[in-house]
């Protein structure tokens, strides 16, 4: 079977346009031009027939009444040799009066539509111009086009957008690369500092308060590595999903990270009902565990910790403790970003707790909020799309230490 393909025609936008309007114009009129040749040959035939009758001069006279007599002498009416050729010599002078107009309208309507159609895409060439000037140094540039709100301006417009997102994940991605940079130096620093200095007269007390520092600086840095691992698996995506009962990954987590807060002096309340979500178990428990354990952390004696957990209103990890402010909190979710110091800290954590948290949730096509408490502390709410509840409930409780 003979499979009939489209039409394509090669060459440039603005050769196609033309081409395809000016050949549409073209046919269009010539259609309408040897219809109107059709009438008036036909309207020219019945006029002929009105002049039936000659004179000896060869006069021709008209028969419709009124009409003034022909000459006396007559020879009979017209002879149809005459007719036809007079008709003949009237259809080829209008043919030939067609044919003309035919090649103005063809060479007028191509050379408009050439000329219409740049003067159409002369924004398209500004995009093109732009987006071949772009370049890691020259991202700042925008097409900025101004006009009437058409197709043209709107894709502009969007292309000025992603410039903006490109720009903005750029930046990010130079910063990350020296807080990466920055966190990893410093326990390296610290362990060749250690080892010069510490151990450059060794005594028994100076060698264990050097293996003591070694030590710190080597968790410093697995957690270092770990996390940036982890937040790399998140940004990537899942390869496969499971059905995960976070219910009980929350009662887990509070599990392993009870003595944490009863070292704080921290009290954790949860009230956990069955929610199924599809996605990865191992990148869940890490979900929660960072806000459980930046909640813990980040508070002060004598405060407490809410977990709430429903298919209505997702998780929800409210803590107590220090004023953030509104205008900081979306901050907190860039890696190594932290509330009172950017790029310094102490070993507890390297600032990616939360950043680890918006990737694994926009991995499992989630979302994160986070809000400043008035009195202090975080909210922060992570929705999953969720499947259906699991089969069994698990009532509320507190934990204190």
């Amino acid at each position: 079977m003979t499979v009939v393909r489209p039409l394509r025609l090669g060459g440039s936008v603005r050769t196609r346009m033309t081409l395809l309007y000016g050949g549409v114009f073209t046919v269009i009129t010539l259609g309408v031009l040897i219809a109107t040749q059709q009438f008036q040959q036909s309207l020219v035939g019945k006029k002929l027939a009105n002049f039936a009758k000659v004179g000896t001069d060869g006069v021709v006279c008209d028969r419709r009444p009124p009409a003034p007599p022909c000459p006396a002498n007559t020879s009979g009416q017209l002879p149809t040799d005459r007719r036809a050729e007079l008709r003949q010599s009237l259809v080829s002078t209008q043919r030939l009066t067609t044919l003309i107009a035919i090649a103005v309208i063809a060479v007028l309507a191509f050379a408009v539509c050439w000329w219409l159609t740049g003067r159409l895409l002369r924004p398209l060439h500004r995009i093109t111009a732009t987006a071949q000037r772009l370049s890691l140094s020259t991202l700042h540039e925008r097409i900025a086009m101004t006009g009437p709100k058409d197709e043209l301006k709107e894709l502009a417009d969007t292309f000025d957008a992603m410039l903006d997102r490109l720009e903005h994940a750029v930046a990010s991605q130079r910063r990350f690369v020296a807080n990466a940079s920055h966190e990893l130096r410093t326990p390296l620093a610290i362990q060749r500092t250690a080892i010069e200095i510490g151990l450059s007269d060794p005594s028994p007390a100076k060698v264990a308060r050097i293996r003591t520092e070694l030590l710190r600086a080597t968790q410093r840095s697995e957690r270092l590595i770990e996390g940036l691992l982890v937040l790399a698996q998140g940004e990537r995506g899942l390869d496969a999903r499971t059905p995960v009962d976070l219910a009980v990954v929350v009662d887990q987590v509070i599990g392993e990270h009870m003595p944490l807060a009863e070292s704080r002096q921290v009290r954790i309340a949860v009230a956990a009902h069955p929610v199924t979500v599809a996605g990865d178990e191992v990148l869940l428990t890490r979900l929660v565990a960072n806000l459980v354990q930046n909640a813990i952390r980040h508070n002060h004696p004598g405060g407490h910790v809410l977990i709430e957990l429903s298919p209505d209103t997702g998780l929800v990890v409210c803590n107590t403790g220090p004023d953030v402010p509104a205008d900081r909190v979306d901050e907190l979710f860039e890696p190594f970003r932290r509330l009172h110091r950017d790029r310094t800290g102490s070993s507890d954590g390297a600032g990616l707790g939360l950043s680890i948290v918006a990737a694994i949730t926009k991995a499992h096509n989630g979302t994160v909020q986070a809000t400043a408490n008035p009195d202090g502390g975080l909210s922060i709410t992570v929705v999953l799309p969720a499947l259906t509840p699991a089969p069994t409930h698990r009532p509320q409780h507190h934990a204190e230490p």
